[in-house]
């Protein structure tokens, strides 16, 4: 018999974040209210190797080192060990020591066995799977790291974050591509209440902004061309959208169970009251036409958090910038909202898309968004869809076009949908004890 139950409520204590638009969770969101890109020409000296670029913007990280002191604060971790774990991880480990910081929890005085670590991400160690690979053409096999593989393996991040705090619980990693994140939000919930885990360190990273990822996607024809105006190149539900920004980055979530939380006095942001999870089983890389994977996805949500639509306030779109993604979507949320999302009969739901300003982040989507949907409840202001000049052709819906608006509300939801026809929804809620 489980320990808990499906009725234990979850909570969020802890918020980190390593983005293209902000080095933690405080300047990530900040960047988000104010509709700041980004997006720019990328500067990593392994794209020199390759003479002929079709995409030549993305979402860099610039200017985060793990093993440097900041403000005074020791490093997260010495040179020798970072040298060690791939960019993911760095990126990854970067959010989750904010975050666990910033929720104040002291793991060394909670029961390591009722404390884990979810974290998703959809490709992994990929920048040193591309240099081992490099290495072994041009220069043998036997010169390969040791730590190849423990630095390419896409669970690196949830091991290094259990061993630094000495999490004993439950502990998995999440790979299925853009969804990646949102499953393991939902996967480290689900712990929480069922009674596996008082504390989950969850989220996602991706570090994925390198020559074979911009290559392949380049050839798949999903990335924006926008080269010369790479600051409006992602522009999600815009009628001139010609495909998504490749981004890295990565955030991380404390999530407690209620009880754990109040009894050690944590500040609680919001929360997490609800999830849904479907699959189109369509395509391997094109959604649902109808979205309707994604419709059943929200709806699931709903029924888990024992909401109805007229609840949600706001919707923090998956929007990715692509012709057929931002299509599909709005789609599936006219199937699910009804009147309530036509802007032109007086819906009031409010959705917005924050990718248009970090690009898409892959398997760390999902977190990275969270992040918006959490301050959209405490702070009462839904982020903009800048670059959002004109939007396509049937898309009646408020998509809070260039400027933040400011709005309470008490629940918001998260949409993550991935390759693979793999959907993802959370809800989050204000928090009322």
């Amino acid at each position: 018999m489980l320990a808990g139950s499906p009725s234990r409520r979850v909570v969020i204590t802890g918020i980190g974040a390593v983005t293209n638009i902000g080095l933690d969770a405080k300047a990530t969101w900040a960047a988000m209210r104010e509709g700041k890109s980004g997006i720019s020409t990328i500067t990593s000296e392994s794209f020199k190797r390759y003479p002929k670029w079709d995409v030549t913007i993305g979402g860099e990280v610039r200017g985060f080192d793990i093993s440097a002191s900041v403000d005074g604060r020791p490093p997260i971790m010495e040179f020798r060990e970072a040298k060690r774990l791939d960019r993911v991880t760095h990126l990854g480990m970067g959010a989750a020591v904010e975050a666990v910081a910033d929720s104040g929890i002291d793991f060394s005085k909670e029961n390591p066995e009722l404390c884990g670590v979810v974290i998703g991400s959809g490709i992994g160690g990929i920048i040193t799977i591309e240099e081992g690979v490099y290495t072994m053409v041009e220069r043998a096999p036997d010169r390969l790291s040791p730590f190849t593989v423990p630095r390419l393996m896409v669970n690196a991040t949830t091991g290094n974050v259990s061993i630094k705090y000495g999490l004993k619980g439950p502990a998995a990693a999440h790979a299925t591509a853009c969804a990646s994140s949102g499953h393991a939000i939902a996967d480290a919930a689900h712990m929480i209440q069922r009674g596996w885990a008082d504390v989950m360190v969850t989220g996602g990273c991706e570090a994925a902004v390198s020559p074979l990822c911009i290559g392949a996607f380049m050839v798949m024809r999903a990335l924006s061309t926008r080269n010369d105006d790479p600051t409006r190149a992602s522009r999600p539900f815009d009628k001139d959208r010609d495909g998504f920004v490749l981004s890295e980055g990565a955030a991380m979530l404390v999530l407690e169970s209620e009880e754990h939380a109040k009894k050690r006095g944590a500040r609680i942001y919001a929360e997490l009251v609800g999830s849904g999870n479907s699959s189109d089983a369509g395509h391997i890389t094109a959604p649902d036409a109808a979205g309707d994977g994604a419709a059943r996805s929200m709806r699931m949500a709903l029924r888990d958090a024992k909401l109805n639509t007229s609840d949600i306030g706001y919707i923090n779109a998956h929007g990715t910038s692509t012709p057929l993604g931002d299509k599909a979507e709005v789609s599936a949320v006219g199937a699910v909202f009804g009147d309530a999302a036509k802007k032109s009969t007086g819906g009031k739901l409010l959705m917005s898309s924050t990718k248009s300003m970090h690009g898409h982040c892959l398997g760390a989507s999902g977190a990275v968004e969270s992040i918006a949907c959490i301050h959209a409840i405490t702070d009462g202001v839904i982020p903009p869809t800048i670059n959002l000049d004109n939007p396509d052709e049937g898309f009646d819906i408020d998509l809070v076009a260039h400027h933040a608006r400011e709005r309470r509300m008490q629940y918001v939801m998260n949409n993550t949908f991935g390759f693979g026809g793999h959907n993802v929804t959370l809800i989050f809620g204000e928090y009322r004890g």
